[in-house]
């Protein structure tokens, strides 16, 4: 990679500071609100905990690694799911426990090395959880796109709001297509940016929050037995513990391809342990006090490659923001009004794009599908997410049962584990 303008360990000027922390910030703060949005939880609270969430990363790798934690995708379906049959207490809890496997599985990295999870994981593994992820929210993003509630229970084809997606969509698009600079990493804002001026341009807007809300706020925290019995389930267990399969896997990605950006080599110095222990950490913090699970951003990874500023003071400037930011209610208000339409328009392409890089890792690492071990597993983790199979033993618990996504995760993982022919050379992430 080219030369730093402003390297790791090193402290821009006031104004350069705030300047550069504000880019982060904008870049991973349409990502981030969305996924509250989709889910149901606070859009304040995901910004709050995003920034405590980084500047604990920060802490935890000694402030050697220059990444923001933003708000999982990965995590939409079965915060939805756990929140449908537990409340949204279960999913905060689920959440935490995911923190926790995060701290596990930093543990047995420290003590045995990282070998066993690159094999436990392979890219025939987790690309098609990737893609589940994707494709078994699309149904969802159309939805949103181009129904709105009937006022009976049901729900009705809307032409202003489908076209309101239409016009998200397509400035989503063009921002990620014709824009090299800035710009281009930041399209889900600039689609929701463009998307609220349409329609507040054809009248389908409701300003009502904006004028109830005061300019300041503390943001709706959730707090387990004060707001919610600490109740742990196998349902909620099930459901959102065995996605860690697909973001550790997305951690360790995102930790090479920032340690090429940057010229480290985060897998030796401060350690993968560290670096997922931080991740861990700040989900759990996260769901202690009401936000979604956390993941490094790879919105922020595209700022660090645009602009050759890798100061780690910079990421932090960008936590600090967003804790402001999540105080300015009025601000938050105006999130609180953007329609569900718009939403929609903008998960089309972000849900389109989830799917697509579970095809891309498997282009990438030159998955052999004549091989019929790969084309089983693949097959198999597809149908099973996708089509939301359901194991239930009622001989063993009445409320046992692992769902869709997270039931493909694991068949996947067995079926890695007990099917002839599995690699057995992995690759040296220490080279």
């Amino acid at each position: 990679m080219a030369n730093a303008v402003i390297d790791i360990d090193e402290k821009p000027k006031a104004l350069q500071l705030i300047t550069l922390s504000a880019q982060h910030m904008f870049a991973m703060f349409g990502s981030t609100i969305l996924v509250p949005k989709l889910t149901g939880l606070s859009p304040a609270m995901a910004l709050l905990t995003s920034g405590i969430a980084t500047l604990i990363f920060l802490l935890v790798t000694r402030f050697q690694v220059p990444a923001y934690l933003g708000s999982s995708f990965a995590f939409i379906t079965p915060i939805i799911f756990v929140s449908n049959s537990g409340g949204v207490g279960s999913a905060m809890i689920g959440s935490m426990f995911v923190g926790l496997t995060y701290g596990i599985v930093s543990l047995l990295i420290l003590k045995t090395g990282y070998k066993w999870i690159m094999k436990l994981l392979p890219p025939i593994v987790v690309a098609p959880v990737i893609m589940v992820i994707g494709l078994g929210l699309a149904t969802v993003a159309v939805d949103m796109a181009m129904n709105i509630p009937d006022g009976n229970g049901g729900k009705i084809y809307s032409f202003p709001d489908f076209s309101a997606a239409l016009v998200t969509l397509a400035a989503a698009i063009i921002c990620t297509i014709f824009f090299k600079n800035i710009i281009s990493t930041m399209p889900i804002l600039i689609g929701l940016v463009v998307g609220y001026i349409y329609s507040a341009a054809i009248g389908i807007v409701d300003y009502t929050a904006i004028g109830q809300a005061k300019w300041f706020a503390l943001p709706d925290f959730l707090i387990p037995g004060i707001d919610y019995e600490f109740k742990v389930t196998s349902t909620l267990l099930l459901a959102m513990v065995p996605i860690v399969i697909v973001t550790i896997s997305e951690h360790i990605g995102h930790q090479l391809v920032l340690g090429k950006v940057v010229n480290r080599n985060y897998i030796k110095e401060p350690g993968l342990h560290r670096s997922l222990l931080g991740d861990g950490l700040g989900t759990l913090m996260s769901a202690f006090i009401g936000g979604p699970p956390k993941t490094t951003y790879g919105e922020n990874i595209g700022v660090l490659v645009l602009t050759r500023v890798y100061s780690v003071y910079v990421i932090g400037g960008a936590a600090i923001l967003a804790i402001v930011m999540a105080f300015f209610s009025k601000a938050m208000a105006v999130i609180e009004t953007i329609p569900t339409s718009v939403l929609g328009g903008v998960s089309i392409l972000l849900f389109g794009i989830i799917a697509s890089s579970g095809l891309r890792m498997l282009v990438e690492n030159k998955v052999d599908f004549d091989d019929k071990r790969n084309l089983v597993i693949a097959s198999v983790i597809l149908i099973f997410g996708i089509g939301g199979a359901t194991l239930k033993i009622p001989q063993v618990s009445d409320t046992f049962a692992i769902e869709g996504m997270a039931l493909a995760a694991i068949v996947g993982v067995i079926l890695n584990i007990v099917l002839p022919g599995r690699d057995k050379e992995v690759a040296d992430l220490d080279e």
